[in-house]
């Protein structure tokens, strides 16, 4: 989860008799249009990491919210619509200590490079690139072996650890379905970043490709989550109960890997 600081804003209430509210409105709206200072955002360093503030404003929102997204570093500054930014940004500049700290505290970026080792499953690949190889990249026991240019070598690895993902996980869907009795229309892979897999009541399931990155007994838990779904479309005892006999046992383990080392799953392949 992200890292969150919350303030109340402190907005006095008004209250106007209805015969001078058409009057009041246009005055009111200007008193409570927030003023937009020029000044730069500021910029946040803790770790390896430096960010830059970034503001979003929320109808929905009802006070100041500052978060650090674990999965990529943003620092995010949530106001109510008609909260003046110069004192939100002074809020958030009071901060500086706590954000820098949680920046601090971020897994590190793994970047694709030739030599780099790439999660997959259990182990690890050791990514041997070389002008002289096939551009194709294939697999040889813990290398992942490629060619060709070497401007192109992250994205390539990308493709090649997506379709990778989406095999394994749909061979292990339907795997699951068939032991579960249900059925599944269609097993696709994205890069979500707030779930690890969704079930939709037509049968579709899509999982985070990222999960190839994981260990195999967390990939399995979560095939087990998105076909129980299949037959129970809500999180109550008797879904949790067919998770653990899809699973053979209580996911306990790998929830507990996935809250500890899931956002480092995201800094695979970035570079900041």
């Amino acid at each position: 989860m992200s890292a969150v600081r919350d303030v109340m804003p402190a907005r006095a209430g008004i209250a106007l008799r209805p015969a001078l509210l058409r009057r009041a409105i246009p005055a009111l709206a200007r008193a409570l249009k927030p003023t937009e200072p020029d000044a730069a955002l500021p910029s946040f360093s803790g770790g390896p990491h430096s960010r830059d503030l970034t503001v979003r404003r929320s109808p929905q929102a009802r006070w100041m919210r500052l978060a650090v997204d674990p999965r990529d570093g943003t620092v995010r500054l949530t106001l109510p619509g008609r909260t003046a930014l110069k004192s939100a940004l002074a809020w958030a500049e009071g901060q500086r200590a706590w954000v820098e700290q949680a920046l601090a505290e971020l897994p590190v970026p793994h970047p694709i490079v030739p030599g780099a080792a790439i999660p997959f499953e259990d182990g690890a690949l050791l990514l041997d690139w070389a002008p002289g190889h096939p551009r194709a990249i294939r697999r040889e026991g813990g290398r992942l072996i490629a060619g060709g240019a070497h401007e192109s070598l992250a994205p390539r690895v990308l493709r090649w650890l997506r379709t990778e993902a989406l095999r394994t996980l749909t061979t292990e869907t339907q795997a699951m379905a068939s032991r579960a009795g249900v059925a599944v229309t269609q097993v696709a892979v994205g890069d979500p970043k707030a779930r690890w897999g969704s079930c939709s009541s037509s049968g579709a399931i899509r999982y985070a490709w990222r999960l190839i990155l994981a260990p195999p007994a967390v990939r399995q838990a979560t095939v087990a989550h998105e076909v129980a779904h299949r037959l129970h479309m809500h999180h109550g005892p008797e879904f949790h109960a067919a998770v653990a006999r899809l699973l053979g046992r209580e996911p306990n383990a790998e929830r507990a890997w996935l809250r500890a080392h899931g956002a480092s799953l995201y800094w695979f392949g970035r570079t900041f």
